[in-house]
């Protein structure tokens, strides 16, 4: 019996599998996707299904670059629980994509799955992840640049930061001055968690909002409508503070903005800096997690 691609799509959203295993079973099944159901069951590898509806909210947020600081990475790579993410095997694995992210720069995580290391996929790996370290796991997000770059991890995989910066002399990367300085700004970045680089950046919509409730709450703190207005417009520049990286306090020096101090650092080193654009992972950020009701679930087991 022979089989179509459908099928192993079929057999893969069925098992969770990878896509070579799922053309294997096909293959030793003559094509009968029951039998070759057994046939994953039977080699462990559909174990990995009833994990892939579990909630990964932990995980590592990690940020690598190469030697020279020319290429970095910032990748998020889920597991259900803390303690996997302190295991060897999870953490190599979170290496590995990050590295091939920056060697093979695929566009998104399906064409990450799909890229080979010693022969065999990135989506076969993990399938193996789940099945031998037992949870599930997840690829979620990562970003890559290239051109000037550093990178942060804040508390060994809660926050991971990666900067690009715009220079006129490369010859600096390797300067210890300079990778003070880019530390100081993807510091920066993990602590005070800015939305963007500069005003211009902030969406009309999201200040028109800001706006909206900036004035509602001054009119109902007794001020007329015409005085609130005039009041909105000077809260806004310290809201602009609060989520633009350049408007913002340096941390380390509260008198001075981020825009200042690469200014500053800019003109003692004799060179020009921007920073071109930056990203900020957080472990678990924005997934919702699964609160377990332990007497309920104990109930559900002996109905």
């Amino acid at each position: 019996m022979s089989f179509t691609a459908k099928d192993v799509k079929d057999l893969r959203e069925k098992t969770g599998c990878g896509m070579m295993d799922c053309k294997k079973a096909l293959t030793a099944s003559n094509g009968d996707m029951t039998a070759a159901i057994d046939f994953l069951r039977e080699k462990g590898l559909a174990a990995a299904t009833k994990k892939s509806s579990r909630v990964a909210a932990e995980g590592l947020a990690m940020a690598y670059t190469n030697e020279e600081s020319t290429v970095g990475t910032a990748i998020e790579i889920n597991s259900e629980t803390d303690f996997v993410a302190k295991n060897a095997d999870f953490q190599a694995f979170v290496k590995l994509c990050g590295e091939i992210v920056m060697e093979k720069n695929p566009s998104s995580i399906e064409e990450l799955l799909k890229i080979e290391s010693d022969g065999k996929t990135v989506e076969s790996i993990l399938q193996e992840k789940i099945l031998t370290i037992g949870e599930n796991i997840k690829i979620r997000r990562f970003k890559r640049f290239e051109g000037a770059v550093a990178g942060y991890v804040h508390a060994g995989g809660k926050i991971g930061v990666l900067v690009n910066f715009d220079l006129s002399d490369k010859s600096i990367l390797s300067n210890d001055k300079f990778k003070v300085f880019s530390k100081d700004i993807a510091m920066q970045i993990a602590a005070a968690n800015p939305g963007y680089l500069v005003p211009e950046e902030v969406p009309s919509e999201v200040i028109e909002h800001e706006k909206k409730i900036l004035k509602e709450q001054i009119v109902n703190d007794g001020k007329p409508e015409n005085i609130a207005e005039k009041i909105v417009a000077g809260r806004i520049g310290k809201y602009y503070k609060e989520v633009c990286l350049l408007n913002q306090p340096f941390v380390k020096d509260s008198s001075i903005s981020i825009d200042e101090y690469v200014k500053s650092f800019a003109k003692e080193m004799g060179v020009e800096i921007k920073i071109a654009s930056f990203v900020r992972f957080e472990k678990g950020e924005g997934i919702e997690k699964k609160e377990d009701n332990f007497a309920e679930e104990v109930a559900g087991m002996i109905k």
